[in-house]
């Protein structure tokens, strides 16, 4: 009776506990050998049935061969190979004309490849880049056997090292052959002319005339070469042409590019970089503390992920609103957009297996899977208008529905408080000195108040009379200069008529070694004896102690005892960074003598 009645009680806490879940576990498949990130996920209607499909491009086990896969529900409805792997999926709406079918582009290496009725439409390909004039010339005298193939190598291979303009492929494929292979590729390239092309690294779309969901949109690509093209959605010309500082690897885009737009790239020097109509360079750069790993736009704020398992809130002029510490290393990042109840959040899939949705700093939901998710796409799927998919690292697919019921209550994501903050503390019942004590302080509240009051500035005036005076006779043994953080501290020990003086210099900086610094004594010559007046200070190292010792040598029989001041100075400058007194104690010996 009672191991039927516990086990009665464990299916009741899992109905419970499903009860409570927003989330209906819709399918789950561990083998669907879907390899994939964000980027590369999309939901739309491809036929125009209101039947919204699955596009993903899979970039296959290991980055081997390269698929683009289209699932309804959680079968494949078509696959077909492309050529490279690919950087991104998008889907827009490239005319007016009924029916509104939308457009699939995917952006592959170089080429973005558009697709109607999930068939081939049209294949856009970026505009080459003049190559290196250098590495024109050399190709040029191997066409006419001046140079033989070792001599070409050891010359790209200079060229590779010093040349602003990087190397077209033909180059970088010769210089990684073996030397029994290279006169035979000599001989088969020297003829083609040299060609140098960039790829796309990032898409995504922008509006072009019309704030409308269903109205027709530009792409806007990220390529190496450190630029943003704007593509027109019919001629697939290009409309605008942004220059970047770096390479960038997340788009987030608001706006209509005929009206007024914002664009933030994040790029590989770990800045996003804000750019308006009309300009071709940034206009504020938001400096992160390490690279991003995701830029998702949650209405006006500016979520990014960094490899330092945080989030963070930006405004789009660069100001930080919040940061989030996350419990493992983020993974993706994603919008989750419930446009019934207006919520917009960010999803962020973590490296121990959980999937966590945040409005702003507050967590709304917490989402545990069999393995770490890489790629996460909520939206419409089937006729489900709240379908959330996620693949995992092992290659699997899982899909997960939103109840129409579900309601994201900030905190419903952790366990709130601590049981025992809603605990009632066993407070001691009042005695007779509290109550009169109470007593006390309302009939004179006022005087104990100004008493106070007077004692807290005088004792404030004391530390300050202190503080000056420590200045003035240079007591403190903190540098005050910014730009040197030194910290020094002096013991002498002896009783006389020789002292051994040890000054304690250490950096305090977080990262910055100092060099070049010297120490000085100033003291009486007629009562004291230093073997050197001054000397060179090591490599500073930051955080370590470092021990500087020296003898001094009491010259006076009367027992009388003076200041010797030491001094920090920086090599050329006649300032120091950093003095103290040292009191000298009377010597024994002579005192004695």
């Amino acid at each position: 009776m009672a191991a039927a009645s516990s086990s009665d009680s464990d299916s009741g806490r899992a109905e419970s506990s499903e009860a409570s879940s927003k989330w209906l576990d819709a399918h789950y498949d561990p083998m669907a050998n879907i390899h994939t990130f964000s980027a590369c996920l999309e939901l739309a209607d491809l036929h125009g049935d209101g039947e919204y499909k699955l596009v993903v491009g899979d970039l296959g086990p290991g980055g081997q061969q390269p698929r683009l896969k289209v699932l309804k529900g959680p079968t494949v409805l078509s696959e077909s190979p492309l050529p490279a792997l690919p950087a991104a999926a998008a889907t827009f709406l490239m005319e007016q004309h009924e029916p509104r079918t939308p457009a699939l582009a995917l952006a592959s290496g170089p080429c973005v490849y558009v697709y109607k009725n999930l068939r081939p439409y049209f294949k856009f390909t970026l505009p080459q880049l003049p190559p290196n004039p250098l590495e024109q010339d050399l190709w040029n005298q191997a066409k006419e056997d001046r140079i033989d193939p070792l001599t070409l190598k050891e010359m790209l291979e200079g060229i590779r090292e010093k040349a602003e303009v990087p190397l077209s492929v033909q180059s970088l494929r010769f210089l990684q052959l073996e030397l029994s292979e290279m006169e035979a590729f000599v001989n088969q390239h020297k003829s083609k002319s040299i060609r140098r092309q960039t790829v796309i690294t990032s898409m995504t779309t922008l509006k072009k005339n019309l704030a409308d969901e269903d109205a027709v949109s530009c792409l806007v690509l990220g390529t190496e070469n450190k630029e943003l093209l704007v593509l027109d959605p019919e001629a697939f010309t290009v409309l605008a042409k942004m220059s970047l500082p770096s390479v960038p690897v997340f788009l987030e885009v608001s706006g209509q590019f005929d009206v007024e737009y914002r664009l933030a790239a994040a790029c590989r020097n770990g800045n996003i970089y804000m750019l308006r109509r009309d300009s071709k360079r940034p206009k504020y750069c938001i400096e992160l503390s390490a690279q991003p790993v995701g830029l998702v736009r949650v209405h006006k704020v500016l979520v990014v992920g960094s490899n330092q398992d945080s989030l963070h809130g930006f405004t789009h002029k660069g100001k930080r609103l919040w940061t989030v510490q996350m419990p493992a290393a983020i993974l993706t990042m994603n919008l989750l957009e419930q446009r019934s109840r207006g919520l917009q959040a960010v999803m962020a899939g973590l490296a121990n297996g959980e999937v966590r949705i945040y409005r702003d700093k507050a967590l709304l939901s917490v989402i545990r899977t069999p393995d770490a998710v890489t790629s996460l796409c909520f939206g419409r799927y089937g006729r489900e208008d709240h379908t959330l998919i996620m693949t995992t690292r092992g290659g699997g697919l899982i899909i997960k529905i939103l109840k129409r019921t579900a309601v994201f209550v900030e905190g419903g994501g952790e366990a709130g408080p601590p049981p025992a903050q809603a605990m009632k503390l066993n407070m001691p019942r009042k005695t007779r000195l509290y109550v009169d004590q109470t007593l006390r302080e309302r009939e004179a509240g006022t005087a104990m108040h100004r008493t106070f009051q007077a004692d807290l500035y005088l004792l404030r005036l004391r530390a300050a009379r202190a503080y000056v005076q420590a200045l003035e006779s240079s007591l403190s043994p903190v540098s005050a200069t910014a730009r040197e953080p030194l910290k020094l501290h002096a013991v002498v020990q002896g009783l006389g008529p020789t002292f051994k003086l040890t000054l304690h210099l250490q950096n305090t900086s977080t990262a910055r070694p100092i060099l070049g610094l010297l120490v000085c004594f100033l003291y009486n010559e007629g009562l004291y004896a230093l073997p050197r007046a001054f000397f060179k200070v090591p490599l500073l190292v930051p955080g370590l102690n470092y021990p500087l010792e020296t003898f001094v040598e009491s010259l006076s029989d009367k027992g009388i005892s003076d200041i010797i001041k030491v001094l920090v100075l920086r090599e050329g400058q006649s300032a120091p960074l950093l003095s103290a007194h040292i009191s000298m104690p009377v010597s024994e010996g002579l005192a004695a003598a």
